[in-house]
């Protein structure tokens, strides 16, 4: 993976026409914030082959191998108000469900807020930060991790998940562990990271145009919702103020998830971590 490989696949308007790549970095976040800081343009991408330091929520690290996966961040530069900026994570996550999807043929969902899963584990992660100036923002950095070509994981990581994983599995119930398998090496499971970077990038320019002319995620929502693991579900909320039990039943405009406690309340959830029946090994 290089950075002229990248820019052949990509068709976008602004995301990711200007590349940083770098064969090893502590963090692509990090690396983008003090790109920021030197004033480059909006729309620039950070890209690493490994990641040596990378970040994921709650001071999380990322595990971030060489030669499989896709460590990037994008450079953003929105005129929001800071409270609008938590929602950009969603909407990314919908533009990697899709874009996985056209590239891959496979179906991630979401787990709110920012993680992609498959057969109950986790296949992406997002982080969004940003930088504040006394009135206004100064610039966002939206990161995103995604397991591609992992065959195997650390056991200190059993809910971690790949998508040549998820796409072998696929294969061996068609053809069994014994059987002949006469796909190509893509269709078994090895993927084109160039080209999902690219797709990926594609389909955020679309939603992120939506999000900005609505102000909010009503004009995803439908989409978001159709992607959402937690839908349905039996979740609990870790908060601040102590944990509470419900049903998640969608998100609100304004991007929290929509929970139904166990009295009947329908609550709003902003922050705090969410726990989902049958993901993560939550039952």
């Amino acid at each position: 993976m290089d950075t002229k490989e990248i820019s052949k696949c990509m068709r976008t308007q602004w995301a990711g026409r200007s590349i940083a790549f770098f064969e090893e970095i502590d963090s692509t976040n990090t690396m983008a914030k003090r790109l920021g800081e030197q004033g480059v343009p909006e729309g620039t991408l950070v890209i690493a082959d490994c990641q040596t330091g990378g970040k994921g929520r709650r001071g999380r690290e990322w595990f971030s191998p060489a030669g499989t996966g896709i460590w990037m961040t994008l450079l953003l530069k929105p005129r929001l108000l800071p409270d609008k900026v938590s929602a950009i994570t969603l909407v990314a996550a919908l533009s990697v469900c899709k874009a996985i999807r056209r590239v891959t043929g496979l179906e991630t969902m979401i787990k709110w807020p920012n993680d992609l899963v498959m057969n109950g584990k986790k296949v992406c992660g997002i982080l969004t930060e940003m930088s504040l100036e006394p009135d206004h923002i100064g610039y966002v950095v939206l990161g995103i991790g995604i397991n591609v070509n992992q065959t195997e994981f650390p056991e200190e990581l059993p809910h971690a998940w790949s998508l040549a994983m998820a796409a072998r599995e696929a294969v061996l119930s068609v053809t069994g562990e014994t059987g002949q398998d006469e796909r190509t090496e893509t269709e078994a499971g090895m993927f084109s990271r160039e080209e999902i970077i690219a797709r990926i990038w594609e389909c955020f320019e679309e939603d992120y145009g939506i999000y900005l002319r609505t102000g909010d995620m009503s004009g995803l929502r439908g989409q978001y919702e159709a992607h959402l693991a937690n839908l349905g579900c039996a979740v609990r909320v870790l908060a601040p103020s102590g944990e509470w039990a419900g049903a998640a039943e969608g998100i609100a405009d304004s991007g929290e998830l929509l929970v139904r406690d166990e009295a009947g309340v329908l609550r709003m959830v902003n922050s705090g971590e969410v726990s989902v029946r049958g993901v993560y090994g939550y039952t």
